[in-house]
């Protein structure tokens, strides 16, 4: 595994999402909507900070197929993040557990189609999602380095 960005505290949980999916966005809106407690801090994977977290879980990054989750530096992708998460939003999402009794491999062959169909069953966007103010806290950042 490649080194944890100096930069993010590694007791930190963090979600990469695609910024340009609707889908995905979809599922952003609904965390900072659901996920009352902050459990979890958010970064596209396009972003910078997406981009050096896609490399310390040596995903991809240039082709984006699965949601990942880091908790305290531990990374969850397809459908155990996505039933890691709903689990640490309490109730009623996290009623949504009861999936985990169903085999992985079938839990993923089902993410999967999904996945590499989201852009033609829900759509993209033309750049990624920009969080409206309120929200910025939400957000990983990689700190712009000063140039000599």
């Amino acid at each position: 595994m490649s080194h944890w960005p100096e930069y993010i505290a590694p007791e930190q949980n963090i979600i990469l999402f695609d910024g340009v999916c609707v889908l995905c966005t979809g599922w952003v809106k609904f965390l900072l909507k659901y996920d009352k407690q902050q459990h979890y801090k958010l970064a596209s994977v396009q972003s910078p900070a997406g981009q050096d977290l896609l490399r310390y879980a040596e995903l991809p990054t240039e082709i984006f197929e699965t949601l990942v989750v880091i908790e305290q530096g531990v990374i969850h992708v397809r459908s155990n993040a996505v039933l890691r998460v709903l689990r640490r939003l309490g109730l009623p999402w996290s009623l949504v557990g009861v999936f985990r009794v169903v085999p992985r491999l079938l839990r993923d062959f089902i993410y999967y189609h999904i996945a590499i169909n989201r852009y033609r069953i829900f759509g993209q966007h033309s750049s990624c999602y920009v969080a409206i103010q309120a929200d910025m806290n939400r957000f990983l950042k990689k700190p712009e380095t000063s140039r000599v």
